[in-house]
């Protein structure tokens, strides 16, 4: 665990940082959201001008900062947030892409989609009700997807009289249920509460204490507010077990100018592929080398991480849609069984007696899933299931037809990861993590 954040003025802390928002429903997410964006300046007078109409027309005494990120008109009528509302802004000392998720029990799936590219968790918490079931349920999602840092905020602290004991109440909770859960937790640094794997901030939304500026009513807060917080966390970096290439697209114009013109298009997902670099192409496991990396603008000398380009082998290989190409290093699995976690997103249970198309990459396979044990957020202890519902979290047996080309969740998030889609209404109804293959 770092010994404490980095400066602001460190490199690794300059680059985009993705931030999502989670909490009970009515714990201030929105309004904090508001909030940073309004006293860090990101607010255009023509924005701040549409909010106070829209405050006035809703009945507000003034300007309601949540509405900046309750953008749907339904959203808006009932005061909650039902969707991910996403925001870009930018400080003197680096950019955000903040997503506001939902509260209610019923959005979690939202805030599965939020998480997944986020570098850092807020959770809040309301200090008068402490840490709640679906608290820990977006804590629980938080570790399961291996969140970089994650952070408490105890909003609400004027309505506890600013009491020191009670933040330190629910922040040590909120740790225990880290602690507790099956999934080490990751590695976040705190100036507080050292040993509790969490950095814990006591905020008001609603008055902005601690949120951009420090607050003179809480003086027994030693560390920095929220932003000045944020602006020091270094962004994840990702995991890279070696190169990974989905392909996309076979590419074969057969035209006069290129006859025999063979490319592979996709994205590198992980690592970087140099021209003349060996490559293995899975799941045949046949061999090649890399002759060229081409785009639109002209060749390049190699395929970076998250860069879409062509890639072109020396030789004649039979690949199509869903191989994968991988550069030299450790090789992911290649494999019919694997054992994952899975969030069900869909409101019909998981049923063992149907098969679901299974979304890996670019690859799609027909499968079928066996339930082992479902996660009871109340208690943080598995028990044996042998079905998931609406929001359930549990670890189940993946068989498929096809061979999938995987590799474990913790090493590789990207190529680790995949989704189930029902096969007869095209609907996603689950997000897995890949925990280990046989």
């Amino acid at each position: 665990m770092p010994a404490g954040p980095h400066t602001a003025t460190d490199p690794q802390t300059r680059g985009l940082l993705r931030v999502v928002t989670a909490g009970s429903v009515d714990d201030g997410k929105s309004t904090l959201v508001g909030r940073l964006l309004y006293d860090s300046r990101a607010v255009m007078v023509d924005q701040m001008s549409a909010l106070e109409e829209a405050s006035e027309r809703l009945g507000y005494d003034g300007a309601e900062l949540a509405l900046l990120t309750d953008g749907l008109r339904s959203e808006r009528e009932q005061g909650i947030t039902i969707d991910v509302a996403y925001r870009y802004f930018a400080t003197a000392h680096r950019s955000f892409v903040l997503a506001d998720t939902p509260g209610h029990v019923q959005y979690t799936r939202n805030m599965v989609t939020g998480a997944s590219t986020a570098d850092v968790a807020v959770v809040l918490v309301d200090a008068r009700a402490g840490v709640l079931e679906q608290t820990r349920r977006h804590l629980a999602v938080a570790a399961l997807l291996r969140v970089g840092q994650i952070v408490l905020a105890v909003n609400k602290m004027d309505l506890v009289d600013f009491a020191e004991e009670r933040f330190d109440e629910v922040a040590e909770t909120a740790a225990e249920v880290l602690a507790a859960l099956a999934v080490p937790p990751p590695s976040i640094c705190d100036t507080r509460h050292e040993s509790s794997h969490l950095v814990a901030v006591p905020v008001v939304a609603t008055a902005g204490d601690n949120v951009v500026t420090r607050s003179e009513r809480m003086p027994w807060y030693a560390g920095v507010p929220l932003l000045e917080l944020l602006e020091s966390l270094p962004a994840s970096q990702p995991a890279t077990p070696g190169a990974r290439f989905p392909v996309q697209l076979v590419i074969r114009p057969r035209t006069a100018e290129f006859r025999d013109f063979r490319g592979y298009a996709g994205r590198a997902v992980s690592g970087t592929l140099h021209v003349g670099d060996p490559v293995t192409v899975l799941p045949s496991g046949r061999t090649s080398s890399v002759t060229s990396v081409e785009t639109a603008d002209g060749p390049l000398t190699e395929a970076g991480l998250d860069r879409s380009v062509v890639l072109r082998l020396a030789d004649d290989l039979d690949i199509s849609r869903g191989d994968l190409i991988v550069g030299a290093g450790a090789e992911p699995a290649v494999t019919r069984t694997a054992t994952a976690t899975l969030c069900w997103l869909a409101e019909e249970p998981l049923s063992a007696d149907r098969s679901y198309r299974v979304r890996h990459g670019t690859r799609d396979v027909r499968g079928t899933v066996a339930v082992r044990d479902r996660l009871d957020v109340s208690t943080l202890q598995s028990s044996p299931a042998d079905e998931l519902g609406l929001n359930d979290l549990g670890r189940v047996t993946l068989t498929t037809t096809e061979p999938l080309v995987i590799d474990r969740y913790a090493d590789s998030p990207r190529t680790g990861s995949l989704v189930l889609v029902d096969e007869l209404t095209g609907a996603t109804v689950a997000a897995g993590m890949v925990e280990s293959t046989s």
